[in-house]
């Protein structure tokens, strides 16, 4: 039976906003409905007639509501099978009628946990007559149309429409997919909510926000991505995101939000690693700063600033080719500007990021972490060397220890006070990041005499700090936890440097 009249619908929903025009079409196809509390009085406001589902299963909703639809008439009028001789029968002996369209959603349960409602409250929004309903005409969807959600009314009212109160097997067979990803996002978001406390070693994550990407990281590989991605950015221009893109932006947002607001910080990034990073008097200051660590790399690259870009700045960014760029807002003549070039993304930053978890998978499974959330400070450094550092060196050292947190390891930050010099991102040994560095550095003219260091874990060895003496480097951050600290302290201290440690390793795979 691919296409099938509707005839009859059970509708109960707690969100009635964009309803009417639905009980406006089912009323004008003489369909009969059954329907329950609030949204029957809503129903007969609507003027249609509604059957009180208390009516068709001869028993009141109990106990507060929670158990009013849980009845056989109900749930046998929605899974009997109308081409089952056996099911027909059934259906005529306990007089079942046929529900064609089943119109349900569910309590709010994610809204109320958001809202940091009390426990008892979260619990009563646990929907266990909708959930069922749901499933259950889902699971029919040969013979029965499930709308379960508010979002889908717009396109049942649609398909009312152009089909004039008929419905064939592909349209229900759409409406039940989109049915199942509701029910097991809830239940997934239930699981979570309950995981919290009790700890069960179990991996649930469900997204219902997606689109395809025109590729993966290559263009023989196939990509999407899945999240409420309006929620973080408004995109002012440019074209469609790709997958490269989207690495980089999360490495570029992630490195940008270890700086203050009330700083002026720019950072270019190519390949999820910071070219150049930089805080300003400006916003054009703070980028000529960033772009002169390597105006090589910076082309293609992905830039954000946290702080308003302004014309003097749309004016130099401009020269550059670039593939995004993200603030927190753009003046108008510096969109007039920016704009120029349509490929050009620009994106405006609403929100910080909120997650706390980072998943990768690999193998046959899943890997979970914490996000790193630690930001080395001054107050944390435990001095380890004779001589300490100069007030400018320690605030040096803290710029150039956020960068090396988000650099792929092994990495090697060279800096100065409020201006990455170079990196050495992405070795197989420390040295090997620290000469990748040194050898940047002197290629686009700096000095680094007086300049500080900082590198993501341990130095085995005291190879680094030598060799970062001869070059006239002033300070060192790392973590410590070698053995073989002293080796490294002891170089520093015959050799009129200063070291600290901050006991936290910053390792990036």
């Amino acid at each position: 039976m691919s296409q099938i009249r509707i005839k009859s619908a059970l509708v109960s929903v707690f969100y009635k906003d964009n309803l009417a025009p639905i009980i406006d079409l089912l009323k004008a196809n003489n369909v009969t409905i059954y329907s329950t509390g609030g949204t029957q009085k809503f129903i007969e406001d609507q003027g249609a007639e509604v059957i009180p589902v208390e009516d068709l299963t001869s028993y009141p909703s109990i106990f507060g509501g929670r158990v009013k639809t849980l009845h056989p008439k109900i749930f046998g009028g929605i899974l009997y099978r109308r081409d089952h001789e056996g099911d027909q029968g059934q259906a005529s002996e306990f007089e079942i009628p046929s529900i064609d369209l089943v119109i349900v959603d569910l309590y709010p349960f994610e809204e109320t946990v958001a809202s940091g409602a009390a426990e008892q409250d979260i619990i009563e929004k646990i929907d266990i007559g909708g959930i069922s309903l749901i499933r259950a005409a889902a699971k029919n969807y040969k013979d029965v149309l499930i709308v379960s959600t508010r979002e889908q009314y717009a396109s049942l009212e649609n398909l009312l429409k152009e089909k004039e109160g008929s419905t064939d097997l592909t349209d229900r067979r759409r409406f039940a997919a989109e049915a199942f990803d509701i029910s097991s996002h809830y239940d997934s978001a239930i699981f979570n909510y309950f995981n919290q406390e009790e700890g069960l070693d179990k991996f649930k994550v469900s997204e219902r926000t997606g689109k395809q990407l025109r590729y993966g990281e290559n263009p023989h590989q196939e990509g999407h991505f899945y999240g409420p991605l309006n929620e973080l950015f408004d995109q002012l221009n440019g074209k469609e995101l790709s997958y490269n893109n989207l690495v980089d932006i999360d490495a570029a947002v992630s490195l940008l939000e270890e700086f203050d607001d009330s700083e002026t910080a720019f950072a270019i990034l190519k390949h999820t690693n910071a070219c150049g990073v930089a805080i300003g008097n400006s916003v054009k200051d703070a980028y000529l700063k960033a772009f002169a660590a390597d105006t090589v790399s910076a082309f293609g690259g992905v830039l954000i600033c946290n702080q308003t870009i302004d014309a003097a700045a749309a004016e130099e960014l401009h020269k550059l080719f670039f593939e995004v760029l993200i603030a927190p807002n753009f003046d108008q003549d510096a969109l007039d500007i920016l704009k120029a070039k349509k490929n050009r993304v620009l994106l405006v930053k609403k929100q910080n990021l909120s997650t706390q978890k980072q998943y990768k998978n690999l193998l046959n499974g899943v890997i979970v972490q914490d996000r790193d959330l630690v930001t080395d400070k001054i107050e944390d450094f435990k001095l380890v060397t004779k001589k300490d550092a100069t007030e400018e060196q320690k605030r040096a050292l803290v710029f150039a220890s956020k960068i090396c947190k988000h650099t792929k390891s092994n990495t090697i930050i060279l800096a100065k006070e409020g201006q990455l010099l170079a990196s050495g991102v992405g070795q197989t040994s420390r040295v090997d990041a620290l000469r990748q560095a040194i050898e940047k550095a002197k290629s686009f003219g700096f000095e680094l005499k007086g300049a500080v260091m900082a590198s993501d874990a341990f130095f085995p060895f005291p190879d680094c700090v030598e060799i970062a003496s001869g070059e006239g480097i002033a300070a060192v951050i790392q973590p410590g936890g070698s053995i073989k600290d002293e080796l490294s302290i002891n170089f520093c201290d015959n050799n009129d440097m200063a070291m600290v440690f901050t006991g936290t390793r910053h390792f990036k795979h």
